[in-house]
């Protein structure tokens, strides 16, 4: 793990309001062992489109935490949060109950690993937790699930997705939602971030909204376009119930006074609302063209007797500007043609982390799309993601916010 040379501070307090406010604190994963295990037989299931070199990975991985120290964002780890949680006895108790809930271990496997797990130190618990367990790897609990399972399958199924922070929770004010993900291969994920919130000291207290037992939302599809103003994608990922369910919660805790609900295209190349359009500036958004003049929005805001009230379908931005109170949310085109924005697009063109009002992180390799942020008047800080972005996901996909700046009102 690099040394974080965060000057001692008192941190910043933990929410936002917006997705530009100047960006205080981010919780990032560096990708690690669980990223190893990825191979040309599991990738697909695990939700990457190749097998990264790890290495790489990690370096431009240790480059993008570096370009946001330089910014002076406090950088947290989520394994090092995790670690620390888990010298609590009951977060311990909960990450191994609700690891080892699985049908396909059998007792004497389950058995196994619970004694294994339990007799773990908080940071080899972690490394089981994240990288997971294969048959060849353990010593005991053997039985016909061993017996029967191939030496290298996985026991207990690694984490590589653990890289995009953003998905498992989503600061809205000053609570934090966990979120409840779709794909089987993350569903752990959330628990886990959960434990964190729920046991680190630095949390103590902080109030939730969601969990990771309800209704799927992912962080990925969840803007926070202005105060009081949250856009979500429903699409392969997040489901209207999803939406409905949050909606509610902003509401009755006074967080937001409109949802936008944002049909997506229910294919892997948008699998959030942030693979297509993320906020650069206060007034402004990185779209990508292909799909920018489809985009419809349905508005949700509280209605009568506790019920919601769903607006007619507009179009997107429209509908966001009126929401938001300005006269126009303006688009920042992310290619020159139709080609060069749908290979920019599937490269991660649009998910920029706004580290500020007009300053935002960007793959380099974008060249089209990053020469229309400057253009704009965008300052772009560039970092590599050859390796990082096997996984499709871009700056913003791998950083949670945890504080940020209140926009002026």
């Amino acid at each position: 793990m690099p040394d974080d040379v965060a000057a001692a501070r008192t941190p910043a307090p933990h929410g936002a309001d917006s997705e530009v406010g100047r960006l205080r604190t981010v919780m990032l994963h560096r990708p690690g062992k669980e990223l190893s295990r990825l191979t040309p037989r599991n990738n697909d299931r695990l939700l990457f489109d190749g097998v990264p070199w790890v290495a790489r990975a990690q370096e431009e991985h240790d480059a993008f935490a570096q370009a946001l120290r330089d910014r002076d964002v406090e950088v947290l780890y989520l394994t090092d949060l995790l670690t620390q949680s888990l010298e609590v006895p009951e977060a311990r108790a909960v990450a191994i109950d609700t690891t080892l809930d699985d049908p396909h271990l059998g007792d004497t496997l389950h058995d196994y690993l619970h004694r294994f797990l339990s007799d773990a130190t908080p940071a080899e618990l972690t490394s089981y937790l994240t990288a997971g367990i294969r048959n060849d790897e353990v010593r005991g609990g053997f039985g016909l699930v061993t017996s029967l399972l191939d030496a290298d399958a996985f026991l207990v199924d690694p984490l590589p997705n653990l890289l995009f922070t953003r998905d498992s929770s989503v600061w809205v004010r000053d609570r934090v939602a966990i979120t409840s993900l779709a794909m089987p291969a993350r569903r752990r994920e959330t628990q886990l971030t959960e434990l964190i919130y729920t046991h680190h000291p630095r949390f103590a207290g902080t109030p939730r909204i969601h969990g990771h037992h309800l209704e799927h939302v992912e962080g990925g599809d969840v803007l926070l376009l202005a105060p009081g103003v949250i856009a979500v994608g429903v699409g392969e990922r997040t489901t209207p119930a999803g939406v409905e369910r949050l909606a509610r919660q902003v509401f009755d805790d006074d967080l937001a006074h409109t949802v936008l609900a944002v049909p997506i295209a229910q294919e892997r190349a948008t699998m959030h609302l942030d693979t297509i359009c993320t906020m650069v500036d206060v007034d402004q958004m990185i779209v990508y063209e292909n799909v920018a003049d489809s985009l419809v929005a349905h508005a949700v805001t509280r209605g009568e007797e506790g019920r919601l009230a769903i607006a007619a379908p507009r179009p997107f931005l429209a509908a966001a500007a009126e929401a938001m109170g300005i006269d126009a949310l303006h688009r920042i085109h992310t290619g020159l043609d139709p080609v060069t924005a749908e290979r920019e697009q599937w490269d991660d063109g649009n998910n920029t982390l706004a580290l500020g009002p007009r300053v935002a992180v960007a793959y380099e390799r974008n060249d089209a799309t990053n020469a229309r942020l400057e253009a704009a008047g965008i300052e772009v800080v560039p970092i590599a993601g050859s390796e990082l972005g096997s996984g499709r996901g871009g700056p913003r996909c791998m950083s949670c916010p945890i504080a940020r700046d209140p926009l002026p009102a």
